[in-house]
């Protein structure tokens, strides 16, 4: 759905949204973000299994990272996941770290894979679906349009198309209170307001702490991951040859990524998330298929992938082509 498409039905306003420089998001009609999350994960495991051929038996855990409502109450998504993916009885959990869900669960299961001889391969996948009554994508969230769509890799210890170099988390939970603000702790969900709107508590966070001090906590956050990140890969920013960062409006990207890493907006997935959305956990995982995909990232090439979320937390990782992956034979190369 295109912005002037948006605001010939009523959703949006484009003078609200013109310095965003965002031309469209992805809308699921219908489908879940479990759903779609499912169905990625099925794409991953064909495209994984050219070269482990005893899937699913071999995933030994399931990670499903979520930012919004997942369609049902008191429910494990990640179980759904895990069933119609996969069917095994491995460990299936959710990860809830907002935005960054997709780079926390992959941090988390490269420690789980590397804990036992015998754990090989994981799965993780996100998926969301931003739509009304509880969220309004163009407006619940000033400066960041919201996308729908699943996503999914398989991490394995067993080899693969791209190897992961570094993986570096930071954390700064003095930085929570920006979604919590002076809100009190409700009983139900949406009983403070609805549809979802992060302004008024961010707006009652800066007040309260001082818009220098937080913008400078976030970014100190995102140099501290960064760093580690390429400490421990052994490379530094130079060496980078693309850059998938989180589909944020174009102001927000300059702030905290582009000026304050030095990153060259070309050297980005910008160009295309643009016209995707930011998909809550998804961005990362989303952004470096379309590398892979569309050739643009070449074997022997290192990508960064940095995720930021509510928290806050960030993660960053360091990402080698060895080759071009086997297609999975739906014309998608996750």
């Amino acid at each position: 759905m295109t912005v002037a498409e948006a605001e010939a039905a009523g959703l949006c306003r484009r003078r609200a949204l013109w310095r965003t420089e965002v031309e469209a998001v992805r809308v699921s009609p219908g489908d879940s973000g479990p759903e779609m999350a499912a169905r990625a994960a099925r794409a991953a495991l064909r495209q994984a299994g050219a070269s482990l051929p005893r899937m699913p038996d071999d995933i030994d855990l399931v990670l499903h990272a979520t930012t919004y409502y997942q369609g049902h109450d008191m429910w494990a998504p990640a179980s759904y996941v895990q069933q119609v993916a996969l069917g095994n009885a491995c460990p299936a959990i959710e990860v809830r770290q907002m935005s960054n869900g997709g780079m926390a669960a992959l941090d988390l299961a490269a420690g789980y894979l590397r804990g036992g001889p015998a754990r090989g391969q994981a799965l993780i996948t996100t998926g969301d679906r931003f739509c009304p009554p509880g969220f309004d994508r163009w407006r619940s969230d000033a400066g960041t349009a919201y996308g729908d769509g699943g996503t999914a890799l398989v991490l394995s210890r067993r080899g693969g198309f791209a190897r992961v170099r570094a993986l570096a988390t930071y954390a700064d939970p003095g930085l929570e209170r920006m979604h919590r603000g002076d809100d009190p702790f409700a009983d139900a969900p949406f009983a403070v307001r609805q549809p979802v709107d992060l302004e008024p508590p961010r707006r009652d966070f800066v007040a309260a702490t001082g818009l220098d001090t937080v913008l400078g906590r976030i970014d100190d956050g995102q140099r501290a991951a960064l760093k580690r990140c390429l400490s421990e890969a052994g490379v530094e920013s130079a060496d980078l040859d693309w850059f998938v960062l989180p589909h944020l409006g174009r102001p927000r990207l300059e702030a905290h990524f582009l000026g304050p890493l030095g990153i060259d907006v070309d050297r980005t997935t910008w160009s295309w998330g643009r016209r995707v959305g930011h998909l809550g956990a998804g961005d990362q995982f989303a952004g470096f298929g379309h590398l892979v995909d569309s050739g643009v990232l070449t074997p022997g090439q290192l990508c960064l992938l940095a995720g930021v979320g509510a928290g806050f937390s960030w993660t960053c990782a360091v990402v080698e082509l060895l080759r071009r992956p086997e297609p999975d034979g739906t014309g998608s190369g996750r």
